[in-house]
C-alpha cells in the first residue's frame, strides 16, 4: 500500500508540473484512439479511413475542447454513413443532431462521457460506466450514457449489416430505415441497457453521498449488485435474453476498474476520522473530518564529490 500511495503522490508532483503539456497529449491520445476506433468500425470511405485522418484530427483536438471530440466523431460517423447509403446518411445525422442538441442543453460538460461510452462496449467492459460514473459524476451522466449507447448501436449494427445497408434497390429503402430504427431506438435490449446503467449509477452516485464510513466502498458494492439484479429482472419483465455467465464476469471487471478509479479519486484513511463541533447565534455545526491517505515522497539527494578537493587531501 506505502508503494501504490507513493506512486499516487509522484503522479500528483509529475502532472502538477507538466499539466501544460499532459494535458493535450491526454486529449491527443484520446481523441485519436476514438476516431480510429469509428473508422475501425464503420470505416466505408476509405478516403477516411486511414490513420492519417485519424492523426490529423487528433492534433487538432488537442488544443480545442474536449466537446470537440465528440463533435468531429459524429461528422466522421455521418461522412460513413453517406458512403454507405444515401438513407442511411439521412437518419445518421438527424438522430446525432437531435442527441448533440438535448446533450449540449442538459449537460455539456460531460463530452468524454459520449465517446468513453462506446468505446466501453466495443472493450466489454460496459458495466464499469455506471459504477465509475456514479463515483466521479452525478445524475446528469446518464444523458450522454444514454446516448454513447445508441452510437455504439448504431455503428454495431451499420458494420453488421453492410450488404442490406448498402444495398442500391430502391424499393428496399422504407425497409433498411425500419431495420434501423428497430434496432437502434426500438430495441428492447438497448432500451433496457439504457434504463438499467441510469437506475445503477443513480443507487452508485447516492450511496456514496452518505455520511458513512468507506460510502465509496459500499457504493461500488450496491452498484455491482444493482445491475446484476436489474438486468435480470428487466430480462424476465421485457423478454429479453441477457446471458448471465458474460454479465457477471465483466460486472466484476467493472468493480475492479471502479475501485482503482477511487483509490485515485478519493482513497481516504477513515481510522484517522475527526468529529468536532461549534456554534453560532443560530446554529450549532457537527462536522466529520476523514483526512486524505498521504505519503511523503522522500527526495533522492545526490551527494556531489570534489575529485580536486578529494586529491589535495591526499597530498596533505
Amino acid at each position: 500500500m506505502k508503494a501504490l500511495l507513493e506512486m499516487k503522490q509522484r503522479l500528483k508532483i509529475f502532472y502538477s508540473k507538466y499539466d501544460i503539456y499532459l494535458i493535450p497529449a491526454v486529449k491527443f491520445a484520446f481523441a485519436f484512439s476514438a476516431f480510429l476506433l469509428i473508422n475501425k468500425q464503420v470505416g466505408f470511405m476509405e478516403k477516411l479511413a486511414g490513420p492519417e485522418v485519424s492523426l490529423l484530427l487528433a492534433l487538432l483536438c488537442s488544443f480545442l475542447p474536449v466537446n470537440m471530440i465528440a463533435v468531429f466523431g459524429a461528422i466522421l460517423i455521418c461522412v460513413h454513413a453517406f458512403a454507405l447509403s444515401l438513407e442511411v446518411f439521412a437518419m445518421t445525422v438527424g438522430l446525432l443532431f437531435i442527441m448533440y442538441g438535448i446533450y449540449f442543453r442538459i449537460a455539456p460538460g460531460y463530452g468524454y462521457v459520449l465517446i468513453l461510452t462506446p468505446a466501453a462496449f466495443f472493450l466489454n467492459i460496459p458495466y464499469a460506466l455506471p459504477l465509475t460514473l456514479g463515483l466521479t459524476g452525478g445524475p446528469v451522466c446518464a444523458v450522454p450514457m444514454a446516448f454513447g449507447i445508441i452510437v455504439y448501436n448504431l455503428m454495431y449494427y451499420m458494420k453488421n449489416n453492410t450488404t442490406m445497408l448498402s444495398s442500391s434497390d430502391t424499393e428496399q429503402m422504407i425497409s433498411r430505415l425500419t431495420y434501423l430504427v428497430e434496432n437502434v431506438l426500438n430495441n428492447k435490449n438497448v432500451i433496457l441497457t439504457i434504463l438499467v446503467f441510469a437506475l445503477t449509477l443513480m443507487i452508485v452516485y447516492a450511496v456514496r453521498r452518505m455520511n458513512v464510513d468507506y460510502a465509496w466502498y459500499f457504493a461500488i458494492g450496491t452498484g455491482a449488485v444493482a445491475n446484476v439484479v436489474l438486468f435480470l429482472l428487466g430480462a424476465l419483465v421485457m423478454e429479453v435474453d441477457v446471458p448471465i455467465g458474460p454479465l457477471m464476469l465483466e460486472t466484476l471487471a467493472a468493480v475492479g476498474i471502479a475501485l482503482i478509479v477511487e483509490f485515485f479519486a478519493f482513497n481516504v484513511d477513515y481510522s484517522r476520522t475527526e468529529y468536532t463541533q461549534f456554534e453560532d447565534d443560530e446554529y450549532y455545526y457537527y462536522v466529520k473530518a476523514v483526512p486524505k491517505m498521504s505519503i511523503a515522497v522522500p527526495e533522492k539527494k545526490v551527494k556531489k564529490i570534489n575529485s580536486r578537493h578529494k586529491n589535495n587531501r591526499r597530498r596533505h
